[in-house]
Formats: structure tokens, C-alpha cells, sequence
């Protein structure tokens, strides 16, 4: 035999720690088909900086779609079905880099993922700047061994093989055809080199993780052996593994046969059937439609006449909507015929390789006047690969290689729902199927009229009230997760353990927008003050930031009165050249100096905002620069008086030390307290402090201005006008 080695890499990804399923960094390959062997080669690395400490990676492995990971031990929806992810964790403590191999044996061929991630998030809101995170990265690399000329079975046909020795273990494969009902293995003839009676394990199937229904068969003797596989993968190369259990410098010779039962589909449409169902959705002409109302009336014929058949397929047509959004249509109709002779099959595709990173939902709804007896039952299984063709013998839904999910539905409980989460790729199949309590001959004549809806969503119910559904990429491939607000958790946000009630988010939402109020005092000093430009800033940071928070919350107490972009942006430029217009103020450089300073820098702060709005020297490098312009003023002025300026003592207790207080305790609540649970009180907090540090930190009026006051006029009409540069008065 001849084998091939390949190896496949793909780009390191830094890690998150985990709030939601767009934290996991997702790895998408492909495992090439008759490969023997797979190994993983995982790489973790971390920082070398103080900040950078002891850290477990936990890393998920599943076939055919993304792994469904649940790390918070959070609430998934009901219905849903949910399978453990196979999972290993990687420790980083002393070392700065770590390898694992991971060995998976005779893998499926595929579609393989892996999703690695950090313990749970801490939940506080960094400020990008304040903080250094340690970086955490992840690699995995994939090996493959495939064998070029696998022998394949021809099916009936009795075909001896080799092994040559325990070390080098035989592999064969057969192809299922479609509509196998069970194949037949059977192993004769087993002898060894030595004429000896021998003993060999033969492994039927391929690995899957997280569950692998791999079929062991063990042989001893020459005496023949066979396994029995009901509802085999349909339209798929099957692996056969032979190991030889003897010793080491013997070989096995062996001979093995492999049958099908073939089961015969009965059709309930035709072709013509599908134009005339095209015609009528699209208006034909009358002339067509008529033509084809014969064959529309065949169909109930050809299904009741074929009973005799195993299953009876229904046709179903896959409507592509939109990214990972499918919806499927029967073409005879939302409603189709079961009965208990043979079940109803319906082909649900799910192959294209796009499909997987949604949602199945499949939903079944008994017409209860369609059923004739009261204690009757419908039996479904949704099941990949291959259907479930024995509902009546057994109602676990197994397959050959496969763990199908069930349905039922009947007079008491008409309605059912199944929730697949990231299904795999593959043909799916719903199979239904008639059951009576006293046997299937009691409902022999009996048929139920059952309504299917069954479609493929990004995220199921779009993640509710409190979640926004999150279309994620990893290179061409795409996947949805839900990201949820206001406490809630789970898959699809329906978790409410540690929800926020509405009064507590109508509580944060009045927090967060009534404490911008407090700009009121810091505008009313500045009017009086005589610092309009200063009052204007205020005012427009104080509207901004009012109903940006009111946009801004998770819950249902929201009112956006413009687009949610414009209203941060907004926010944040306010914010910034607020503490820029105070600090220029306070300086007291000439009034044309400190207009060409508002503007010039009022437009830098807007560019640098739109570079990135969230970095920490965004709002440091102004404060930083006005600072150096204020005590450049300051020192200005003393040199030219003589003495400290400000000078007044008074100035410095009651007004300066206090401003300078609270925004010394604003700028520590804003970048070291906050968290997503306080975040509503201690930003609230903020707005507060930054506000009345404001009121104090403005300067005096100058002294030849006076307070605001009505003009007085005389009682003959002549008014009174003030000259602010000559300080005279003249009668006009």
C-alpha cells in the first residue's frame, strides 16, 4: 500500500476570554477521503511580559460543523438538542509555549472544526490604554496519512485479503448506495500464514467527535463472523479496518463479503407534478394549468398504491434565502400523508458546506381530525446520513453509525419542535411514521395528515429581546453566535438566571441619562461667567451623552433618536473637547488665542476620534497638551506679576483643589471601577463628578464685565448705554 503524508496550517489567532461564542477562535479544515490517520498539532503561546500569568486554554473538537461549547454552564432553549463537545485543555504556566498532539484513527472524511478559548471573562471594561493585556495565541496544524489505493469492496462478492502484520492493519472500503436499508459484513476463511486459526478486530466506520458509533467485530477461528448494520450512511464510501491479534511475524488471510439490502421508494409526485406546481405558483397560462390537473390527481393514487414499498419519499424543494438562512417547501403541500405500513421520508439538504453554522428547525403539527383513532401516535426521527426506516421496531432513532433526535405528536400533544444547533453537513432526513398502542394491525388502513415547517435560521428566534444575532466569519467560512445584553445568557439568550428586571433597567437608564443633568451648574456658571463658547460645549456634550445612553442600553427601556454610530460619536467628541475647553479657559491666554486653540483643536480631537474612538490617548493627549498650555499661562502670568498666580488663596481651597479632586476621582471611577454589572451606577457616577469639576474648575469673569442684568431704560424713551472699553456712559 502506498501513503500518501499531507499537512495543513492555518494563521495563529489571539485568544479572548469568554463572554459569548464570537470569543472561541474558530479553525475550519477539510480531512481529505481514505485517510488513515489524523494528528493535531496544537501550539499555545503566551506573552512574556508581568502582566502575563497562568493560563488554561480549553480547546473543542467536532465533525461537520462548529462544536455547540456551553463553558458558562448556562440555559439552552427548549427543544434544542445538545451533545458534549469533545474537548482537552492546554496549561500554560512556567512555560511560554505549549504543545499538544491530538491522534484521531480512520477520522470521517470532511469538514473538521476546533474552537479554542480562555476561562470566563471578569467582566470589567478596560480602557484600551490604561491597561497592557497579555497576548494568549493559538495555533493548530493538521496532519494527514492517506492511503492512495484502498482496496474497495465489490458488493456480493466474496474478496480475500492479507494482512501482513499486527503492525500494518488492512483497510478496504464499500460504497453505500442509496436507499440501503442494512448491510451484511461477513468475514470467512480466516487463517494464518502458518495454518493457524487466527484472530482479528475489524472496525467498521470512521471516527466522528464528539461521539464516534465506530462498530467493533471481533473474529476468532476460522468459523465465520458477520455484523448486521441497519440504515447504513447512504451514497458514501464506508471504512473497514482488519487487525491481526496474533503474532507478530504472521499474516492473516481473510476473506470478506459485504451485502445491501436495497429498499424500494415509493414516489408519491412526478415530474409533471413539479412543472404543474410551478405553473400554478407563477400564474401559468390556462391551457397548462388545465393540461396538468390529471396528473396533480395521480399523486394520492401512486401513494396509496405503492404501500407496499418501505418508505414513501416526499418530494421537498431547498429555498435559499439568505447567508445560513434555508427554508424548505414541499412541493405536494405543507401537509403530507403517514400511515403505519412504511414511513414518510423527507430530504432536508444540508451539504453545500455553508449550512452548518445556523440553526435547524424542524416542526411537526398533527391535524387531529385526519386521524381516525384516538390513541394513535406519530413517530418522526431526524437523523443525518440516513434515515430511520424501522420506527416501528425501535423509537431511539439510531442508525448504523448515528444518533438520530425524535418527534412525536398525537391527539393529546398535536404539536412538536426540534432545535438543531450547528447541524452537521450532510443529507438530513425526517422520517414519520404511524404508530398504534395494540400493533400496527389495528391502523393498517389508518393515515394521518401531518404539516411540516422545517427551515434554517442564522440564530433561533434571533436570539430574542435581549440578544442581537452576530454573523461571524473565519476566513470564507460563516457561522452565527448570540451575543446577549440586560444579564441574560444561554445559546439563544433565553437564559434568565441572572437577569436584569425592568425596573432595574428602567433604574440604569434613568441613571445614566438624568446624571448628565448635573451639566446644568457647569452651564449656568459658564453663561454668567460670560463664557458662551464654553456653554455651548457643555450643552451640546450634555444632549449628546443624555441620548446616547438612552440608545445605548441592553434592555427594553431604549429610545434612539438617531443612528446608534452617530450618537457615540457624538458622545465621545463632546466629552473630550469639553475637558479641552475647560483647561483653555482656565490657562487665560488672550481671547484670540484661545478661539484658534478651540477650533484647531476641536478638529484634531474629531480625526483622531474617527481613527479610534476608543483609545485611551484620545482623551489623555488633549488633557495633556492643554495641561502643558495652562501652566505655561500660569507661569507667564507670575513671572509678569511677581507673586503665584492664581493669587488668590481663596481660589485655590474652594474652587481649584476641589475641581481638581473630583476629576482626579472621575477619571479613577472611569478607568479602574467599571464593570458590565456597576457599569450603570459608576458611569452615572462619572458624569457626575466630571460635571461639577467642571463648575469649579471655570474661571472668574473678567473684571470689567458685570452680571448679566436687564438694560435700563427711562421712562422718555432714551436708554442708557454702556461702553465696556471707556467704562462712560452716554445719553442716546
Amino acid at each position: 500500500s502506498l501513503y500518501v503524508s499531507e499537512y495543513f496550517s492555518q494563521s495563529a489567532q489571539k485568544l479572548s476570554f469568554y463572554s459569548w461564542y464570537g470569543n472561541a477562535k474558530l479553525f475550519h479544515f477539510h480531512v481529505p477521503e481514505d485517510t488513515v490517520l489524523l494528528r493535531w498539532l496544537l501550539q499555545a503561546s503566551r506573552g512574556k511580559g508581568p502582566e502575563c500569568t497562568s493560563m488554561e486554554i480549553t480547546v473543542h473538537f467536532r465533525h461537520g460543523a462548529p462544536p455547540v461549547i456551553n463553558p458558562l454552564g448556562t440555559r439552552f432553549p427548549a427543544n434544542a438538542t445538545v451533545r458534549p463537545s469533545y474537548n482537552i485543555s492546554i496549561t500554560l504556566s512556567s512555560a511560554v509555549q505549549n504543545t499538544t498532539f491530538v491522534n484521531v484513527t480512520t477520522p470521517a472524511a470532511g469538514d473538521w472544526f476546533i474552537a479554542a478559548h480562555l476561562p470566563e471573562a471578569a467582566g470589567r471594561i478596560e480602557v484600551k490604554g490604561f491597561s497592557t493585556p497579555c497576548p494568549y495565541m493559538f495555533q493548530a496544524d493538521m496532519f494527514v496519512l492517506r492511503l492512495t489505493d484502498m482496496p474497495v469492496l465489490e458488493p456480493g462478492v466474496p474478496t480475500p485479503h492479507t494482512v501482513v502484520s499486527p503492525a500494518k492493519p488492512l483497510h478496504v472500503k464499500v460504497f453505500v448506495p442509496k436507499h440501503a436499508a442494512g448491510m451484511r459484513f461477513q468475514l470467512s476463511s480466516c487463517v494464518t500464514s502458518e495454518q493457524r486459526a487466527c484472530t482479528v478486530r475489524v472496525l467498521l466506520g470512521s471516527i466522528t467527535l464528539p461521539q464516534s458509533f465506530q462498530r467493533v467485530l471481533t473474529c476468532t477461528g476460522s468459523i465465520n463472523c458477520s455484523l448486521a448494520l441497519e440504515s447504513p450512511p447512504w451514497e458514501k464510501w464506508l471504512q473497514i479496518m482488519v487487525e491481526s491479534l496474533g503474532t507478530a511475524n504472521a499474516s492473516v488471510l481473510v476473506e470478506m463479503l459485504a451485502s445491501f439490502t436495497v429498499c424500494r421508494p415509493g414516489s408519491t409526485s412526478s415530474f409533471l407534478n413539479f412543472i404543474s406546481l410551478n405553473q400554478s405558483q407563477a400564474g401559468g397560462r390556462p391551457g397548462a394549468a388545465g393540461s396538468s390537473a390529471p396528473a396533480a390527481g395521480e399523486a394520492p393514487h401512486n401513494a396509496s398504491g405503492q404501500r407496499s414499498s418501505c418508505l414513501q419519499s416526499q418530494p421537498v424543494v431547498r429555498e435559499d434565502l439568505d447567508v445560513v438562512s434555508v427554508r424548505y417547501r414541499l412541493l405536494n403541500g405543507p401537509s403530507v400523508p403517514v400511515n403505519a405500513l412504511s414511513p414518510t421520508l423527507l430530504l432536508l439538504n444540508l451539504n453545500t458546506g455553508m449550512d452548518s453554522g445556523g440553526s435547524l428547525v424542524v416542526n411537526v403539527l398533527l391535524n387531529k381530525t385526519s386521524v381516525s383513532l384516538a390513541n394513535a401516535t406519530v413517530v418522526a426521527c431526524v437523523s443525518a446520513a440516513s434515515p430511520v426506516l424501522s420506527l416501528n421496531a425501535t423509537r431511539n432513532c439510531s442508525t448504523a453509525f448515528s444518533q438520530g433526535y425524535p418527534l412525536s405528536v398525537s391527539t393529546s400533544s398535536a404539536e412538536a419542535m426540534l432545535i438543531v444547533l450547528y447541524p452537521q453537513t450532510d443529507d438530513w432526513f425526517l422520517s414519520l411514521q404511524l404508530l398504534c398502542p395494540k400493533g400496527q394491525g389495528e391502523c393498517s388502513t389508518a393515515e394521518a395528515k401531518v404539516t411540516v415547517f422545517s427551515y434554517l435560521t442564522p440564530c433561533f428566534n434571533d436570539c430574542g429581546p435581549y440578544g442581537q444575532c452576530s454573523l461571524l466569519r473565519r476566513h470564507g467560512y460563516l457561522y452565527a453566535g448570540c451575543s446577549c445584553k440586560a444579564g441574560w445568557g444561554g445559546w439563544s439568550c433565553t437564559d434568565d438566571t441572572k437577569a436584569q428586571s425592568v425596573g432595574t433597567q428602567n433604574l440604569a437608564t434613568l441613571l445614566l441619562t438624568l446624571s448628565n443633568l448635573m451639566f446644568l451648574p457647569a452651564i449656568a456658571v459658564a453663561v454668567y461667567r460670560y463664557y458662551l463658547v464654553e456653554a455651548s460645549v457643555y450643552t451640546y456634550t450634555m444632549f449628546f451623552s443624555t441620548f446616547y445612553h438612552a440608545c445605548d442600553q441592553p434592555g427594553v427601556a431604549v429610545m434612539c433618536i438617531m443612528d446608534y454610530d452617530t450618537l457615540q460619536y457624538c458622545d465621545f467628541l463632546g466629552s473630550v473637547v469639553s475637558i479641552w475647553v475647560t483647561i483653555l479657559c482656565m490657562a487665560r491666554v488672550k481671547k484670540i488665542l484661545k478661539y484658534v486653540l478651540f477650533v484647531l483643536g476641536t478638529l484634531l480631537i474629531a480625526m483622531s476620534l474617527q481613527l479610534d474612538r476608543r483609545g485611551v490617548w484620545n482623551m489623555m493627549g488633549p488633557c495633556l497638551f492643554a495641561l502643558v498650555i495652562m501652566v505655561t499661562a500660569w507661569v507667564h502670568h507670575g513671572a509678569k506679576r511677581k507673586h503665584c498666580y492664581p493669587s488668590s488663596w481663596k481660589r485655590w481651597v474652594f474652587y481649584l483643589l476641589p475641581g481638581i479632586t473630583l476629576a482626579f476621582i472621575a477619571i479613577s471611577v472611569y478607568a479602574f471601577m467599571e464593570t458590565n454589572e456597576n457599569y450603570y451606577y459608576t458611569h452615572s457616577i462619572w458624569h457626575v463628578l466630571v460635571a461639577c469639576s467642571v463648575a469649579f474648575l471655570l474661571p472668574p469673569r473678567d473684571k470689567h464685565k458685570k452680571p448679566w442684568a436687564w438694560s435700563q431704560k427711562l421712562t422718555c424713551r432714551y436708554q442708557i448705554c454702556q461702553n465696556d472699553r471707556e467704562e462712560l456712559y452716554a445719553v442716546t
